[in-house]
């Protein structure tokens, strides 16, 4: 039985996730600059951003990632937690990676005193959507964005 572990993100483990990172934004069909990227890794080892990455690791190798932001809240006296990205790599799915990613998500919620944790999927990822709706179901809000 492979050994698991989620640990928040070192500066020795930046091949690794930048490795997941391609791969994530591949499922997208999406591509950054890859100076969004070298800043992304920034604020995740800098202690004075908010912006964390906890890493999921199968046999002591990154497999999956959850990149996170607590902020204020206009809705609770307390912040929220925003799951920005969460992404677990083709190899290591179907070992319950996703889901212990977001139950640490939860914890560190409950040990930090953070209201809520929310995200946001393609309405397409069937997949992913199945695992949400095992936590709790759609809130009905849609997402716009603007560039100014």
């Amino acid at each position: 039985m492979p050994q698991t572990e989620i640990r928040f993100a070192e500066a020795g483990d930046e091949a690794a996730w930048r490795a997941l990172w391609a791969a994530y934004l591949a499922f997208y069909d999406t591509r950054l600059p890859e100076a969004v990227t070298d800043a992304t890794w920034a604020r995740i080892l800098d202690p004075a951003h908010p912006m964390g990455l906890r890493l999921a690791l199968v046999d002591g190798a990154p497999a999956g990632f959850a990149l996170h932001l607590p902020h204020a809240s206009s809705w609770s006296p307390g912040d929220d937690c925003y799951l920005e990205d969460l992404f677990v790599d083709a190899s290591a799915r179907g070992r319950g990676l996703g889901r212990a990613l977001i139950e640490d998500l939860v914890a560190l919620c409950r040990d930090r005193g953070w209201a809520r944790l929310y995200w946001l999927t393609d309405r397409d990822n069937q997949r992913a959507r199945a695992l949400y709706d095992s936590f709790t179901p759609s809130d009905n809000h849609l997402r716009y964005r603007l560039k100014p």
